[in-house]
């Protein structure tokens, strides 16, 4: 893969400047918000964690903050050309944390390059981060520096330099090894190269298996023998050899395996030829490797070849370590990323590699067949198994070596959660509060004695953001209150239909409605005092303003009384459901989700202006995709025919709207493939509103998005009732509960502006 210079200028300099952004995790969008996240409410916690340092982990971000530090000594291939320099390096560390484990990161570059003073400044930042991974700082240097901080510090402190080529290539090797049948006690190894990356492999390999005595490292002035006394340090002291060899060409002849850990075009076709029958070459250099895979093949064919590259096989490539490793270091809060840490991250990637590769990731890497063999010894870098596979592997080593402060004890669940990272924040609901405020609404819960509607309410309350109105046993409700240490005061009404004042009132007209029904008097009598009935009435009736529910029933048993006792708006055929789907690039609304099987074109046309309608209440202009798997006449189908009907007929009904379709949904949301392909459109920007051709679509994209797209998801919004009513999902959490109350107390604002 070429990269032009200006390739990678354009990159880091477009739009916002850099690669990395801070994101809050808790909700910014009020002034009950800011109290809590600052003053006054900050002082809480922080008094807390002056009781107890511990409790640090617990109310700050400090038990999933990585500091990357570099003073820019050794940067890639670029020697020392000073921190300001390595800072796009350590931003691209950053995020490659923040992409493969979801680990929060700063980048900190410092001036110093003296030994004691680059400990002195990691030492003075422990406070703030649960892990340091030092980056891109000359040997031998980092050697006392990393051995210092992990003496005196009680974080892990890891240097990726020396450390995560070694745990890649370790797994390579064991792999490797295994092929061709070779014990790692009896081969011969040779290290090309003596700096901090051939140093820690060194070791690592040992720790393994292989012998010291099979080892022989060379660097630029050749073979590290012992009685050499030129260019020498106590580092490279700890691997000299008996050997006669002076030259890597002496070291390499008869050689097992051969890493190259030091520049371009290091080792020859002649040294290759010399080695032992099924060598073993990682040829590591960044970005040319010692010798091309090329070069090795047109002189033997039984060779196991590795190189740092992401466009040959068996790419040894860090991302597949650090991310991992310190995901499960703070998972269980080591103090420490110890050895057998090391050697259990390169257990489980060389296991992982013997496993059967998903179809996802033999897509993702070109569709040709990948299996353990010669041409696939360490996994790829984006199979996304790594983290489930490594992270436990690690956090299992540091609880059994004593390390960890907190030890995971259900190691399912615990992989389980690695594959659900947190969201981002609902920055869509900033408006919503805001206007909920502005005029509280009656709300009515049928489900008043649920304890997470009351928690709900509590927020409410102190947001100032609706009268709630709770249904339900008014003892039973008071005692909760009590138990869960809320704070109502004379804020909420409790009602309990069997001794409502009204009761005679409510089933007369509940009688009226349903008396065509089969519903006598008698049995209206009974069925008004059910919570959900008598919730709807009270929003018919005027002592509501709108009704929240489902959180212990199914949709169509909420939506059934609403629909017998409220009813649809005048002129709307049918109800429709839509969520808001608040992603990284914007907000969009989904529908319909929750209803219509498969609506035909009259009731598609409804749904699009009913969305519009919604919409517009929550300020925001309305651009409408009618979506279809054919983009204006594509394809002739009667599927995608419906669509285009449908879009003409929300045209007329609203010449104001726009709207377009049908089309696919990257046309919809891609305001480049609209201006450049369809010029034509009547969407002069991208859509906004999503209306989706069936259930099936709608409710797949939606949840497809809330899971594996990482949006937030607000809903499902009811659209076409007659007064304000929203059906929970069974289960809502309580953030969710507040959000769909504000919606509603919105809408009720606006059906009576």
């Amino acid at each position: 893969m070429k990269i032009r210079p200006e390739d990678a200028l354009e990159y880091h300099s477009s739009g916002r400047k850099g690669k990395l952004e801070i994101t809050p995790t808790k909700p910014f969008a009020t002034q009950r918000d800011l109290s809590l996240a600052y003053t006054p409410g900050v002082a809480v916690p922080c008094l807390e964690i002056h009781k107890n340092p511990e409790d640090v982990y617990k109310y700050t971000a400090k038990g999933n903050l990585v500091a990357v530090i570099s003073n820019g000594t050794a940067v890639l291939g670029l020697g020392n050309i000073g921190a300001e320099a390595g800072k796009p390096v350590m931003e691209g560390k950053a995020v490659l944390f923040k992409k493969f484990a979801d680990i929060d990161v700063f980048d900190i570059e410092i001036r110093p390059t003296k030994v004691e003073d680059v400990i002195k400044v990691v030492q003075a930042l422990e406070p703030t981060f649960g892990g340091i991974n030092l980056e891109d700082i000359k040997a031998p240097e980092c050697f006392e520096i990393e051995q210092e901080l992990r003496r005196t510090m009680n974080i892990p402190v890891f240097h990726d330099d020396q450390h995560g080529t070694a745990i890649i290539s370790a797994a390579g090797l064991m792999n490797a090894l295994e092929i061709i049948g070779k014990s790692i006690a009896k081969v011969k190894v040779v290290y090309n190269g003596a700096g901090a990356s051939a140093m820690a492999c060194a070791k690592l390999h040992i720790l393994l298996g292989v012998k010291k005595e099979n080892v022989i490292m060379c660097d630029s002035k050749g073979v590290l023998y012992k009685g050499r006394t030129n260019d020498m340090n106590k580092y490279k002291e700890d691997f000299v050899a008996d050997t006669p060899a002076r030259t890597l060409t002496d070291a390499m002849n008869g050689a097992d395996v051969v890493f190259g850990l030091s520049v371009k075009g290091s080792i020859t076709k002649e040294m290759v030829k010399s080695m032992a029958p099924n060598a073993i070459i990682f040829a590591m250099a960044n970005p040319d490797p010692e010798i091309t895979p090329e070069d090795v093949f047109s002189v033997r064919n039984d060779v196991i070849m590795a190189t740092g590259r992401s466009d040959y096989q068996n790419q040894v490539n860090n991302v597949l370590g650090f991310p991992f490793i310190f995901r499960g270091a703070l998972d269980v809060r080591a103090t420490t990323i110890n050895e057998e840490m090391k050697v259990a991250a390169a257990r489980a990637l060389a296991q992982l590699a013997k496993e059967d590769v998903p179809d996802s990731v033999i897509k993702a890497y070109g569709g040709a067949p990948i299996r353990f063999g010669k041409d696939y010894i360490i996994p790829k870098p984006f199979d996304p198994r790594v983290l489930r596979w490594v992270a436990p592997a690690v956090a299992k080593a540091a609880v059994e070596t004593g390390v960890a402060r907190t030890p995971i004890t259900d190691w399912e669940k615990y992989a389980d959660q690695l594959e659900e990272r947190l969201g981002r924040s609902k920055q869509f609901m900033n408006f919503i509060i805001h206007k909920a405020q502005q005029k509280p609404q009656r709300i009515v819960f049928p489900e008043g004695d649920e304890v997470k509607i009351l928690r709900a309410v509590q927020i409410l309350l102190d947001q100032n953001l609706v009268k709630p109105i709770l249904i339900g046993p008014k003892e039973k409700i008071e005692r909760l209150i009590k138990e869960n240490h809320l704070e109502f005061d004379e804020e909420v009404e409790i009602i309990d239909p069997k001794t409502f004042g009204d009761h005679k009132k409510f089933a007369d007209e509940y009688y009226r409605l349903r008396q065509r029904k089969g519903v006598t008097q008698f049995y209206a009598n009974k069925m008004i005092i059910q919570r959900f009935n008598f919730a709807m009435m009270m929003a018919r009736l005027g002592y509501a303003d709108g009704v929240i529910g489902g959180l212990t029933t199914t949709y169509a048993d909420t939506i059934r009384p609403a629909l017998q006792i409220i009813g649809m708006k005048p002129g709307v055929k049918s109800v429709a459901g839509m969520y808001a789907v608040i992603a990284k690039k914007g907000t969009y609304f989904f529908s319909d989700t929750t209803v219509h099987v498969d609506p035909d074109a009259e009731t598609l046309a409804e749904i699009a202006l009913q969305s519009a309608e919604t919409v517009r209440q929550f300020d925001i202009e309305p651009r409408v995709g009618m979506l279809s798997f054919s983009t204006f006449g594509s394809t002739k189908h009667p599927q995608a025919d419906k669509v285009r009907t449908a879009t003409e007929i929300a045209k007329k009904k609203d010449p104001t709207l726009m709207i377009d379709g049908e089309m696919q949904a990257d046309v919809a949301v891609t305001l480049e493939i609209l201006e450049k392909e369809y010029p034509f459109s009547s969407l002069k920007r991208n859509a906004n509103i999503l209306i989706f051709p069936d259930l099936n679509a709608a409710n797949v994209a939606y949840r497809l998005m809330g899971r594996i797209g990482e949006a937030e998801l607000i809903g499902p919004i009811l659209m076409g009732m007659a007064k304000p009513v929203h059906v929970l999902q069974h289960g809502a959490e309580v953030t969710d509960i507040v959000n769909m109350t504000a919606i509603c107390a919105v809408e009720a604002i606006e059906r009576k502006s």
